[in-house]
């Protein structure tokens, strides 16, 4: 039996999809379940030729053996569900709690035009905020008094607690990151709830003593989307000579990209409870690590930079990745045995 949860150590964008696949591929779970926020989340997932962008189901959808589950504790859009559920053909498979709140398009409208979410904070006006606030006033409709949504209610607790108790392997997959975190972000360019470790297990019903590892995932190179401080920012021009641009899943927004923060990385492992540590983006530093799979052909600055994330986070580094491929990740976990 094995329950581990990820999350993201930075501003969100880390690359957790690609980790989260990774592992569902290696460790074989029944069950992967995501927690967070809602459909402002946006994951991507490389498999070969095939890029996949999804905001509503578990990235770890590309393990065709596991059953997909959306915790009690996050907001679904019907409609960004319906239409991942038919593109990604995970019909049978895929399972909402019961009681997760519904985001109405009312709440769209309320968060593309409130100033304050759309200007100051840089809200992906998707709906959340208005829609946790109503969750809070108990005047939220949730999924199980929506008709379209009955086919895929689930009681999400008691399938993962079950699953644990027969022996079985479940990963909850985190959405968003540390430094956005409604508690322990940048306030108020933050979202609309806790982002960390604690909240992905009370977001899928599992109690703390149930948690086996907590895998932080964090950026070579930090990025962030919209606005609020970034203590490590690079000027664009600067990025681009490194070969990084990136754009947000949700917004297409460009990413605003930094240097390693190591204060940054020391509070969210010690928050998240982490256990190992994923690092992504390593061929920035040294391209010719690009698509590497064996630790030994990382050269010496990616593993001085390796070894400074250790000192940092205090936990191992165990998922590296090469490349935005599936494939392209060295994995050290079982030298931890």
């Amino acid at each position: 039996m094995s329950c581990t949860i990820i999350v993201g150590g930075n501003f969100g964008d880390e690359g957790k999809g690609k980790i989260v696949s990774h592992v569902a591929h290696k460790d074989k779970p029944t069950i992967i379940s995501r927690g967070g926020v809602g459909p402002n989340a946006g994951h991507t997932v490389m498999v070969g030729e095939k890029k996949f962008g999804v905001r509503m189901c578990p990235s770890g959808f590309v393990f065709p053996d596991a059953r997909l589950m959306i915790g009690t504790g996050v907001l679904v859009d019907p409609r960004v569900f319906a239409q991942e559920v038919e593109v990604l053909g995970v019909k049978d498979r895929i399972f909402v709690d019961e009681r997760c709140a519904i985001i109405d398009l009312n709440h769209i409208e309320e968060d593309k035009s409130n100033t304050h979410l759309a200007k100051k904070v840089g809200s992906t006006g998707t709906g959340c905020g208005p829609a946790n606030r109503d969750r809070a006033m108990r005047v939220a409709k949730l999924a199980r008094d929506l008709p379209e949504m009955k086919p895929y209610l689930i009681d999400v607790p008691t399938e993962i607690n079950t699953a644990l108790d027969a022996g079985e392997n479940v990963v909850l997959e985190g959405t968003q990151g540390f430094g956005i975190s409604l508690y322990y972000g940048s306030y108020p360019y933050v979202t609309s709830k806790d982002t960390s470790a604690s909240q992905m297990a009370a977001d899928n019903g599992v109690g703390p003593t149930r948690i086996d590892d907590v895998i932080v995932v964090f950026k070579a190179f930090p990025t962030r989307v919209g606005e609020g401080p970034f203590s490590t920012e690079m000027s664009s021009n600067k990025a681009h000579d490194l070969g990084i641009q990136e754009f947000g899943t949700v917004t297409g927004r460009e990413r605003r990209i930094g240097d390693w923060d190591s204060k940054m990385a020391r509070y969210a492992s010690m928050i998240n409870g982490c256990t190992q540590v994923a690092i992504t983006g390593v061929d920035h530093i040294d391209s010719s690590c690009f698509g590497a799979t064996d630790y030994s052909q990382l050269s010496k600055p990616v593993k001085e930079f390796l070894k400074q994330v250790e000192e940092d986070t205090r936990s191992p580094v165990t998922l590296i990745s090469t490349g935005p491929e599936m494939s392209q990740i060295i994995d050290l976990r079982d030298e931890l045995v």
